[in-house]
Parts: structure tokens; C-alpha cells; sequence
């Protein structure tokens, strides 16, 4: 297990990120909550320029970042800013949280990948912003989709890979 890594991605209500993302090979781990915002200890009703994010906790000998971004572009619209479904503001952002040059490389190589593509009909307005700190979500929204079968996400795969 001391070969994991972990990833911090962005891309509206993390319910949904969350549970597309819990079954995909590779993942070890998800867990919701707030990244990229202005107070200590946030909350769901107190988050200032937190973004509702997903740490993602993988082995990259059986998926790579780049992989890791492939999905997240299929499973969000990354040309709305500060959008998703219903969902607006800023919390509803997409970012990519980045911790390393490596992740920076290729975050800006697989976005380079998706706007030559065409497969949106506008450019990726994903943020790139560093990482700091991840702040777990409160306890309800951990799995919720597992617990709310019926709850509302706006994430979906929508095309094949791109890589």
C-alpha cells in the first residue's frame, strides 16, 4: 500500500465524481470534500472559494494520472465555468488541484489532448491551482450516491477515451 498516491480533481458536486469514480480500476480510495478555498475547516454550509472536490487515492501501477484525467474530462462538462448540471457557482468549478511539476505536464498535455479533439463544442476552462489542503466533507455526503441510490448527479460518461 506505501506505493499509492493520491489525486485532487474538481468538477462539480462531488457526489457524482464520487461514485463514478470509486469503481474505476485502479482506485483504491475516494473520499469527498472542499479544496482550493479561504477558511479553515470548511463546512457544506461554510466553504469561501472551496471548490467540492474528490480525493482520489490510486495505485499507478494499474492507472496513471493521465488516465485518471482522461475520465474526468468524459464525466463533466470542463467548458462551463463554474457550472455543472444545475449546479452554479463557484464550488462547482472545474479545477485540477495539482501537487507536482509531473501533474502540471501532464494535466496541461491531456487538456491540450480534449480541445483538439472537438468533442465539446467549447475549450476546457479547467483550472490548474495548487494543491494545499484537502478538508474531508461531512460524513453524509461520504458515498452518498451508495447511501441515496436516488440522488441527483449531473456526471455521466459521455464519450470513449480520448488517450
Amino acid at each position: 500500500m506505501e506505493n499509492l498516491k493520491k489525486a485532487y480533481i474538481a468538477g462539480g458536486c462531488f457526489w457524482g465524481m464520487e461514485d463514478l469514480f470509486r469503481v474505476r480500476p485502479g482506485i483504491k480510495d475516494t473520499q469527498v470534500g472542499y479544496l482550493g478555498g479561504s477558511n479553515e475547516n470548511p463546512t457544506y454550509h461554510n466553504h469561501p472559494g472551496h471548490a467540492e472536490g474528490l480525493e482520489i487515492t490510486y495505485d499507478p501501477n494499474e492507472t496513471s494520472y493521465s488516465e485518471l484525467l482522461d475520465y474526468f474530462f468524459r464525466v463533466h462538462d470542463p467548458t462551463t465555468m463554474n457550472q455543472q448540471g444545475n449546479d452554479m457557482g463557484s464550488s462547482y468549478r472545474s479545477a485540477l488541484f495539482i501537487q507536482d511539476k509531473e501533474e502540471e505536464e501532464s494535466a496541461k498535455e491531456v487538456i491540450n489532448i480534449v480541445d483538439d479533439s472537438g468533442r465539446w463544442s467549447g475549450k476546457v476552462v479547467t483550472t490548474l491551482e495548487p494543491y494545499t489542503k484537502f478538508w474531508p466533507a461531512e460524513e453524509y455526503h461520504q458515498d452518498y450516491l451508495v447511501k441515496n441510490p436516488n440522488g441527483y448527479t449531473c456526471h455521466f460518461e459521455r464519450f470513449d477515451t480520448f488517450l
